[in-house]
């Protein structure tokens, strides 16, 4: 199957039937690392807490592509500008070995293990070994040839934007500045919960899941399936289908936030009734799994709602194509995504807190992280439920798509969550970028 031939044939106007070949399409898969990974993207690959002194660094990804992200020195000039973080590839501008293997630890410079050529922290190459070759007697043997510069040949480097905290890179020229990147519905709810706030790190999970990277990307998107798939979120009333809602996405439709406030006291049987995952009678050993406080943080003044009268429990921030923020009550975290083939993604989660949290608030949330992770009360549901997804695409074949049709085929911002608006809305952007 040739690529033309794959970007040819979603013949199904709009985006609410997805065909099962965005899936599993192999060729298709090589394509979106290009256009979307490495193309004018800003991708996440980590926060400036986990480097926080000269010489940190740490290893992440720009789609299938390792890079470092590592703390340099900021030149006096620069100090306004600068803020010191560099991202480079992890690939040795030699012979293409990866030079860094711990994933995290704190260097002067880096060394290539193969030729010892080594290089600054922001990637320039600093030396090799007999470049000017070995002197023998009257002869000299070997070396670079004549006009070889050591400028020329550093480590591909990335540009770079911090916003918050948040380290984003992309191997592109052409994209915009990551504000305008994110857009103004979306950076009022970044600002809400990084903006002047110092971070303190509580700790990682991974998990890799055999399912298509857009998968993840899809189950943020969706408001539909946490009231029904989860127990917990329906059972003890976290995420439920009668909540104050708000569907908000930037002007191309790309990244999205769903916003929700946990009911109080009395709750609508409607939407639990006939749900098979709601249990009435289920009742926590340790009450303080649930123990929610709310934080003077929470409220919003939003540009694109004046008035508003949510105080959200809940924000999921997806910021495509790699990032998904989450505040579940007390629970804070960032979820990276970094795809590994076509059918398989790693999934890393960096839980996080403020450093201004009193010990019994960093408790609270490191709590509620349980409920989170790979192994986590709810999110579990998700990864498994991902790879029963890409199980079924695969078995159908070239004819078959998704329905994605709840709240009608548009790709408008709505008030509630009985709809599947940020999946179309997703998809509408993907076929722009992928020529579908």
């Amino acid at each position: 199957m040739n690529a033309p031939h794959t970007l040819s044939r979603w013949s199904q106007p709009g985006s609410s039937r997805i065909p099962f070949w965005a899936y599993t399409d192999e060729q298709l898969y090589q394509r979106e690392l290009e256009k979307i990974f490495y193309g004018p993207h800003w991708c996440y690959v980590g926060l400036t807490v986990e480097i926080p002194n000269l010489g940190d660094f740490k290893l992440s990804h720009v789609g299938e592509r390792q890079v470092v992200m590592v703390r340099d020195r900021v030149a006096p000039k620069d100090r306004d500008s600068d803020h010191g973080i560099r991202v480079v590839e992890n690939r040795c501008a030699h012979r293409g070995v990866r030079f860094c293997q711990n994933p995290q630890g704190n260097a002067r410079s880096f060394v290539c293990p193969y030729h010892q050529w080594t290089y600054k922290l922001n990637g320039d190459l600093a030396g090799l070994p007999f470049k000017d070759g070995v002197k023998d007697g009257e002869c000299v043997n070997g070396g670079m040839p004549d006009g070889f510069d050591l400028k020329d040949h550093g480590l591909t480097k990335l540009r770079v934007a911090v916003l918050h905290g948040l380290v984003f890179a992309t191997f592109s020229d052409a994209v915009e500045p990551l504000e305008d990147y994110l857009g103004p519905n979306v950076l009022p709810w970044l600002d809400r919960i990084f903006k002047g706030r110092q971070l303190t790190l509580l700790g990682y999970n991974c998990q890799r899941i055999p399912g298509n990277w857009k998968l993840m990307m899809e189950n943020i998107k969706d408001p539909y399936h946490p009231g029904l798939l989860h127990t917990w979120f329906v059972t003890f009333g976290l995420w439920r289908a009668d909540q104050k809602s708000r569907m908000v996405m930037d002007e191309h439709g790309r990244h999205a936030v769903m916003i929700s406030r946990r009911n109080e006291g009395r709750q609508n049987a409607a939407v639990t009734e006939g749900v098979t995952s709601f249990k009435a009678d289920m009742a926590l050993h340790d009450d303080r799994l649930l123990d929610v406080v709310p934080e003077a943080w929470w409220k919003v003044d939003d540009p694109a709602n004046p008035g508003s009268d949510i105080t959200p429990t809940v924000t999921m921030i997806t910021l495509f194509p790699s990032l998904i923020i989450q505040q579940q009550v007390n629970s804070l975290s960032t979820r990276h995504i970094v795809p590994r083939g076509q059918g398989e993604f790693d999934f890393v989660w960096t839980h996080f807190g403020f450093f201004d949290d009193t010990p019994e608030m960093t408790r609270r949330r490191l709590r509620q992280a349980n409920l989170f992770g790979p192994a986590g009360f709810v999110s579990a549901d998700d990864g498994e439920v991902i790879e029963f997804s890409q199980a079924g695409f695969a078995q159908w074949g070239e004819s078959g798509k998704t329905l994605c049709e709840l709240g009608g085929t548009g790709t408008e911002m709505t008030e509630h969550m009985v709809t599947e608006t940020l999946i179309r809305s997703m998809y509408a952007y993907w076929k722009k970028v992928m020529a579908v």
